[in-house]
């Protein structure tokens, strides 16, 4: 499995790419593989890719996405900069298009430090989780994946890997 590092070029590959990876995202909203099938194939490319690349590394999701913050995560981050949730919110966020959701006022990440997050302990959900593979209903949010391989390192390996398997597979095995 050949494994791409380099953000640069990944992000022109993801460019290069984007009309083919359109047209897997077509094939798999209209096949007949198993969603479930579909998640398990996602989910263990991403182990196998994510224990190959160094997110400390890159950064590149720090410098291109803001999170949504939902009241705990503030709490949190404002506890560890030992800063009320007024003054935390007022220095560093601003509402986001979510019910009760607050991004940051700035992009990249106000807590961003090279490539390493200067509040690793206290940071989001939404920037624990990311970028979101090991989530269930992988083929109803492939809009977003084929945005974020132009970001993320792991994303973009991991969708290049899933065309390759889910092409290669051919006759699809109910039981995977």
């Amino acid at each position: 499995m050949k494994i791409e590092r380099d953000i640069d070029r990944i992000k022109k590959l993801s460019e290069e790419k984007e009309e083919e990876n359109r047209s897997f995202r077509s094939f798999l909203k209209s096949s007949e593989i198993p969603a479930k099938k579909i998640d398990i194939i996602v989910q263990q490319l991403s182990q196998t890719i994510s224990s190959q690349i160094d997110c400390q590394t890159c950064g590149n999701c720090c410098r291109e996405i803001l999170p949504v913050l939902k009241q705990n995560d503030i709490v949190n981050m404002a506890g560890t900069l030992d800063l009320s949730v007024k003054k935390f919110k007022k220095k560093y966020l601003v509402k986001a298009e979510v019910p009760d959701g607050y991004t940051f006022n700035t992009n990249p990440c106000p807590f961003l430090e090279g490539n390493i997050c200067s509040v690793f302990v206290s940071r989001p959900d939404d920037c624990r989780s990311y970028p979101h593979l090991h989530k269930k209903k992988f083929v109803s949010r492939t809009i977003s994946v084929i945005n974020n391989c132009s970001v993320c390192p792991v994303v973009f390996n991991v969708y290049e890997n899933l065309k390759n398997e889910i092409w290669a597979m051919g006759d699809f095995d109910e039981d995977y």
